[in-house]
């Protein structure tokens, strides 16, 4: 630029341009970015609507279920009613049940018409409203929709103060059931198995000879029980280190173990479904908190269930024992009654004492052994559990990472693949803006070629303008000059000029003489030695002459034979046929 070649080898920037280049670039970029954005949202919505239509099919496979129960509890109690009948006239308490139960049903009447009404009302309202206006504006009516609104809204509010008071009765009369002390009544295993450790009175009153069969009965009795005893305090143990409800409320852990029991193993991806509904129903508790939940749930039943178990096994084993000790006493009995009669066999007697002895040693090692068997195989299935939950933590956290790495490869691939179309947009910008200068150059020579081309040409169409008029003068002089030389000069002979020429003769004679030895019509098609060269012809009079030119063979030997010459392109026709 300091010799003076700036003005001409560098261009001003036009910045105009290059900005709505950048805005073009932009707008497109946003553009890209609102459809990645929506196909998220329509991928999420999807699967959304995908998980709630499950969710829905479940529950309209639970709804009948409960419905049933509900219609059997209802005719059970109504049948109960039904079968009661009072002692006399004096007995008015089966009166008095029946009116309670007459109340019951009335006021359960007027709460469904106070609760329950209302809102299938309210749901009706709004379906009609929406069916009225599906072809109306919504802006036309919008002090009627602030009126809708306020409607549910105290529709809402109503069922909350319902559900408040329903909830404060149902502690008040768990409060009244807990305060009555009506919990002492139930059934439990504690109290069974605290009374498994007496002796029964078939043994303990039994008239035996043997003092001692007698007292290791009792002691396998007591060994029995003590067995059965460790064990149950081992899982009573176990089932002390959480509450009866694993450490939740008592309202979130019934509705917890009412939706896993509705998502059942018959159920088509049961896991996934029964986890996301319970984060809908609990969105304050996280993922890893429910699971903990549900294993410390399935530890308790599975530890209720050996309780169940065990208390079972318990009862067989005193039924097979107490079977045992009265065969074992009756058999002592007749033994010393015969060593009453017969002395002489009292040795004998002993034996089968000692036997029997022997024989109740082996059968109390057995159970010792079948009692380690079964607290093996109960430990092992602990095990097993706990090995299969692991597993599937481990496997659902690797689920997780994996998809966390696709998700950051996704954005590490776009990203990367925004820069390389900057880079390239930029490049393309720069090279667009050289060729556009240099084609700018160009045309600017051009122009001017071409117009000293013009200015030539125009120059030359006069210099031959000129040219040819001087050269249309000669030409003028030379035939005036020929036409004064050739002057008529001659007499005139009106025979000679009409005569035949010597020439004309001449020509007619011989034309006349060469047409006697030409053919009468000129032939245009092939001759027969052309013919007979094709093999196609010999071929076919072959056939012919054998009788096979309409058989099958006939047309696949034709098929394959080829022509001498192959045909020229402007006689093959592309019409088919």
């Amino acid at each position: 630029m300091k010799n003076g070649l700036g003005s001409s080898k560098y261009k001003p920037t036009e910045y105009r341009s290059l900005q709505a280049i950048i805005d073009a670039k932009r707008l497109e970029s946003d553009l890209v970015a609102q459809k990645v954005q929506k196909a998220r949202f329509a991928a999420k919505a999807t699967k959304e609507s995908s998980v709630l239509r499950q969710h829905r099919q479940v529950w309209s496979r639970e709804c009948p279920r409960l419905q049933k129960a509900e219609d059997k509890a209802e005719k059970d109690i109504c049948d109960f009613l039904e079968q009661i009948q009072p002692n006399g006239i004096t007995d008015t308490a089966i009166f008095s049940l029946q009116d309670y139960g007459l109340v019951l049903e009335r006021e359960r009447e007027a709460f469904r018409v106070a609760t329950v009404e209302p809102v299938h009302q309210l749901k009706d309202d709004l379906c009609f409203r929406l069916g009225e206006l599906q072809h109306q504006q919504l802006t036309a009516h919008q002090s009627n929709w602030e009126q809708v609104v306020q409607q549910i809204n105290f529709v809402k509010d109503q069922q909350d103060d319902i559900n408040s008071k329903l909830h404060a009765e149902y502690v008040a009369l768990e409060e009244e059931i807990v305060g009555l002390g009506l919990e002492k009544y139930l059934p439990s295993t504690s109290d069974s198995l605290l009374n498994t450790e007496n002796i029964p009175e078939e043994v303990l009153d039994s008239d035996c000879p043997y003092p001692e069969l007698k007292d290791s009965l009792i002691q396998a009795f007591h060994s029995l029980s003590e067995t059965y005893h460790r064990r149950f305090q081992s899982l009573q143990e176990q089932l002390q280190r959480t509450d009866r409800f694993c450490g939740w409320c008592v309202a979130d852990h019934q509705r917890f173990q009412f939706t896993l029991s509705q998502y059942t193993h018959e159920i088509p991806n049961h896991r996934a479904l029964c986890m996301d509904m319970l984060q809908r129903l609990f969105p304050e508790k996280t993922r890893q908190e429910l699971m903990e939940h549900e294993r410390v749930w399935d530890w308790q039943r599975f530890t209720q269930a050996q309780l169940r178990v065990m208390t079972q096994q318990w009862q067989r084993d005193q039924e097979e024992l107490l079977a045992r000790a009265l065969v074992t006493l009756q058999e002592a009995r007749h033994a010393h009654q015969e060593e009453l009669e017969l002395h002489r066999y009292r040795q004998h007697q002993q034996d089968i004492c000692s036997h029997l002895r022997e024989k109740l040693r082996q059968w109390r090692t057995q159970q010792e052994e079948v009692a380690k068997l079964e607290a093996v195989i109960a430990a092992r299935q602990q095990e097993e559990e706990e090995a299969r939950l692991r597993r599937e933590q481990e496997k659902e956290s690797a689920i997780r990472s994996q998809q966390k790495e696709k998700v950051r490869q996704f954005y590490l691939k776009q990203k990367k693949r925004m820069e390389v179309l900057e880079q390239r947009d930029q490049e393309r910008l720069a090279n667009l803006r050289r060729v556009m200068g240099e084609q700018a150059r160009r045309d600017k020579e051009r122009v001017q070629f071409r117009a000293d081309v013009l200015q030539q040409r125009r120059q030359e169409r006069e210099t031959q303008e000129l040219e040819r008029q001087r050269d249309e003068e000669e030409k003028q002089n030379r035939l005036e000059a020929l036409r004064n030389q050739i002057g008529v000069v001659a007499e005139a002979d009106p025979e000679r000029m009409m005569a035949d020429t010597e020439a004309w003769k001449n020509r007619h004679l011989n034309i006349k003489e060469s047409e006697l030895q030409r053919p009468l019509y000129s032939i245009n098609t092939y001759t027969d030695t052309q013919i007979v060269a094709d093999p196609r012809v010999r071929v076919e009079q072959a056939l012919r002459e054998a009788g096979l030119q309409h058989s099958h063979y006939a047309k696949e030997v034709l098929s394959v034979i080829r022509p001498p010459k192959p045909p020229r392109r402007d006689t093959k026709s592309i019409i088919k046929f």
